[in-house]
């Protein structure tokens, strides 16, 4: 490495008692040089709990004996530009908060296995940002808007129920449930998807504002008792800021997403799953039910009551997570995720110095692999019905499952490289072709 790593700046990391010079440091190579999370420049040391590494996202260094990690982002990891071949030195780390949509890869075992080290939204990951949408508790204890009020608005002729979307075609299907729900009662659309209704103002109906958490347009959604709260796409553990913006501002989520989601509520009545009714004709029952009667309504706010978050679970898992979110002194995840992998690399070098001098009477460090369950989320599946009962040619069919299966083949291609050593990328697509043809004598 040139200049630039010697002359690196220290980033004010926790900081540590490391005093070797940045020419002795493991470097930390971000693939995605658009997420790197330093400003400026493309290299820093970084000063961790454990020791200090530098980290960069200048390629030039990518085979460099001292670039002892990749660090990928799911999001934009493609099995056919992966660097090859893959460098027995170094490992590789996958940071992936985003969608299972953006990347099905990572959803089979060939995919995720690529990788030594992980932080995605499942808990079981080598470091989780499950909650990487909430900011604490308090978000949840915020004032919702009182019952009477939500009343009011409903005798002005707006739904009981809420929809905002306006990203329609996704793995979950959602559209397909909101647009059976709507025979059984009224919900108020706003968004691209399914849209039967305007917002307001010109203000609000300009799509930056939908997405933030601007005041106009929150207090305005607030007074909605129910929001429909359907993830794009279905994994354990992947929740957005549409569960937690309805509990924060006091809707109760009509909710599909994460099977799991159960675990992280603050009581055992603060939102309504889905997929607890049989149909929609049921959910839509219920929810008339509720907004017919107030009483029991409210019991869905009662963990905004003093003392009504009774899930120890998620309050420890706030608690004990070091990253902050809108939380300046806090550090971010991405520089959370970067000394992760830099105190597990310089454990590794260590342990690898120590088997060297041992001539081989300490064992070399085992290499850590990613498992299944570090993502390993489900084949999507319709938003209603069956998959056998969609007509021929439907667009979600062909899309998202030729999507989930591809991807398997694309993971499987690039593990059959790595093992053979293969350094032309462009070899990719002759090994998907090989995939193929077994398949196809499978079948």
């Amino acid at each position: 490495p040139g200049a630039a790593f010697v002359a690196a700046a220290s980033y004010r990391g926790p900081g540590n008692n490391d005093t070797r010079s940045n020419k002795a440091l493991p470097i930390l190579l971000w693939w995605s040089g658009s997420l790197f999370p330093h400003f400026p420049g493309d290299t820093e040391r970084i000063d961790c709990p454990r020791g200090s590494c530098l980290v960069t996202r200048s390629r030039r260094v990518a085979r460099h004996r001292r670039t002892k990690a990749l660090i990928f982002y799911g999001t934009d990891f493609r099995a056919y530009e992966a660097p090859l071949p893959r460098l027995p030195h170094q490992t590789w780390a996958l940071f992936h908060e985003e969608s299972p949509m953006n990347n099905y890869l990572l959803s089979h075992p060939p995919g995720i296995r690529l990788f030594n080290y992980t932080a995605t939204f499942r808990r079981e990951s080598d470091y989780p940002l499950t909650l990487q949408w909430l900011p604490g508790a308090g978000y949840l204890r915020g004032p919702a808007v009182p019952l009477a009020e939500k009343d009011a608005w409903r005798r002005r002729g707006y739904a009981p129920v809420l929809y905002m979307q306006s990203h329609c075609d996704v793995p979950s299907d959602r559209d397909r449930y909101v647009r059976e729900l709507m025979k059984y009662i009224q919900v108020d659309s706003y968004g691209k998807c399914l849209h039967n209704r305007e917002l307001p103002s010109e203000r609000l109906r300009d799509t930056s504002t939908a997405t933030t958490e601007d005041s106009e347009f929150m207090s305005f959604i607030a007074r909605y008792k129910f929001h429909l709260a359907l993830e794009n796409a279905i994994c354990d553990d992947y929740m957005t800021e549409k569960l937690w913006r309805p509990m924060h501002l006091g809707a109760v989520p009509v909710y599909r997403g994460s099977p799991a989601v159960r675990d992280w509520m603050p009581n055992n009545l603060s939102i309504i799953l889905i997929d607890d009714f049989d149909s929609p004709q049921e959910l839509a029952k219920y929810l008339d039910f509720l907004d017919k009667n107030g009483e029991e309504y409210l019991k869905y706010l009662e963990y905004k009551n003093v003392g009504g978050i009774k899930n120890q679970f998620l309050l420890e898992s706030l608690e004990r997570r070091e990253w902050g979110v809108n939380d300046m002194t806090l550090p971010n995840y991405l520089n959370g995720f970067e000394c992760f992998v830099c105190d597990r690399e310089n454990i590794r070098v260590k342990e690898e110095q120590e088997h060297k001098k041992s001539r081989g009477k300490i064992p070399a460090p085992r290499p850590r692999i990613a498992q299944f369950k570090h993502m390993g989320c489900p084949m999507p599946t319709p938003g209603f019905g069956n998959v056998e009962d969609l007509a021929e040619g439907d667009s979600w069919k062909e899309m998202w499952l030729q999507d989930y299966w591809q991807s398997l083949d694309q993971g499987e291609a690039l593990t059959a490289m790595i093992h053979r050593n293969e350094s032309h990328q462009g070899r990719f697509w002759d090994y998907m072709h090989e995939i193929f043809l077994k398949r196809t004598r499978q079948h």
